[in-house]
């Protein structure tokens, strides 16, 4: 009796993930695959019909204020919506997976989602790069409008390679390759004889360890794919680096520096799918400590009882969409390490569609103890669900 129940539970949850997923494509292509981002606030027009308050300390209170806001100023502060290069990657990759799981429309929108990632690319550049829509203000530079950065450039060459190996096309495996290109070429440093590290934007050499990571993960795919060997020494070099600074219970801090020194969910989880792919596109085995022991503090601090993600290790809220996305895609690339983390990747997106669902068929922001920011961002938010949708999709075709 409790083994059909659990069957007849699986495949309640399988069907509720499907529809999801359909509902939430239907709502992104309705919207042409733009919208709203957190840190969009730079955008807005009448911050630009302002030049007085183009300064630093403005810069960052506009973007840190109109991203925690419970309501959505963005509309007031003549915000356009516009399509993200990032999330435009994101939707690609979605779309290779929901054809791969037998989606019918899927395959015919590969060709133009990939042409629109194409077009979004850096301008005046030497390689394919990219960069976000909207002007950056970090801690202390500005990071302009389109200016390349590992991040994007990692996404879009994965997401033109996923493309490829759907519906093989030599100029995707072009471009993809001169990615690499850039992020070795530019983005890559080394500083004596034990840290070698690609940095994560144009400015400084920073030491950001998740873009580390994916940089160093898209440079072993792309190394596997052409056979261009120069790519492997600094991407396994970066590789080390990183895993040599996981501290002694698993996990890692987001960087190294010292305003940087936080740990959580995403991010956490970005590492190690980096490092089980890099592993996957090489064959190495160095690594799998890192990953066993990582894996491992990710699951035990992570999540609650109730399947909802946890921000930080050590705190539960806010708890954000993108810890959702991400929770779901790092559990199922690890369901080998046991079966309980299909039970939990369960938990989690049935705790998501309970609590961060709106019926309109888009994903809520954030949840905070007293209330709910339901502004939906494209990228952040609708682009992250529905490659999640779409990996857990393929996970259970796969399988079948």
């Amino acid at each position: 009796m409790n083994e059909a129940r659990n069957v007849n539970k699986l495949q309640d949850d399988s069907q509720a993930e499907k529809n999801a997923a359909l509902r939430l494509l239907a709502y992104c292509r309705e919207n042409d695959w733009a919208g709203y981002d957190p840190y969009d606030a730079l955008n807005s027009r009448v911050f630009r019909a302002l030049p007085f308050l183009n300064f630093r300390l403005a810069r960052l209170v506009l973007t840190q204020g109109v991203k925690r806001c419970p309501i959505n100023l963005r509309p007031l502060l003549l915000v356009p919506k516009s399509p993200n290069p990032k999330g435009i990657a994101l939707f690609l990759s979605a779309l290779t997976r929901l054809a791969r799981s037998g989606v019918a429309e899927a395959p015919g929108m590969i060709g133009p989602m990939a042409a629109k990632l194409l077009s979004s690319r850096s301008p005046d550049r030497p390689y394919s790069c990219w960069g976000y829509n909207f002007d950056w203000q970090q801690r202390t530079d500005l990071v302009p409008k389109g200016s390349p950065n590992i991040i994007c450039s990692s996404f879009a060459g994965n997401a033109l390679l996923d493309a490829h190996e759907l519906t093989p096309e030599p100029a995707w495996l072009g471009v993809a390759a001169s990615a690499a290109d850039f992020i070795l070429d530019v983005l890559f440093w080394r500083e004596g004889a034990s840290k070698a590290c690609f940095s994560y934007t144009l400015v400084g050499r920073d030491e950001v360890h998740n873009a580390n990571l994916l940089g160093a993960a898209f440079l072993c795919r792309v190394a596997r794919v052409t056979g261009e060997k120069r790519y492997l020494e600094p991407a396994l070099d970066a590789a080390r680096y990183s895993a040599g600074r996981q501290h002694a219970d698993g996990s890692w801090d987001y960087g190294e520096a010292p305003t940087q020194r936080w740990i959580d969910n995403f991010h956490t989880g970005f590492n190690l799918v980096a490092l089980r792919r890099i592993r996957d596109y090489t064959g190495t085995t160095e690594f799998d400590s890192s990953i066993r022991q990582g894996f491992e503090f990710y699951r035990s601090h992570f999540f609650r009882e109730d399947g909802a993600p946890r921000y930080f290790h050590n705190a539960t809220y806010p708890i954000d969409i993108h810890s959702v996305a991400q929770s779901l895609i790092t559990l199922t690339e690890f369901r080998d390490f046991g079966e309980e983390n299909k039970s939990l990747a369960c938990a989690v997106l049935g705790w998501a569609l309970a609590n961060m669902w709106d019926r309109r068929s888009f994903f809520y922001f954030q949840k905070h103890p007293h209330y709910t920011v339901r502004t939906s961002f494209m990228r952040w938010s609708q682009a992250w669900m529905l490659l999640a949708l779409a990996t857990l999709w393929t996970q259970e075709s796969t399988h079948a």
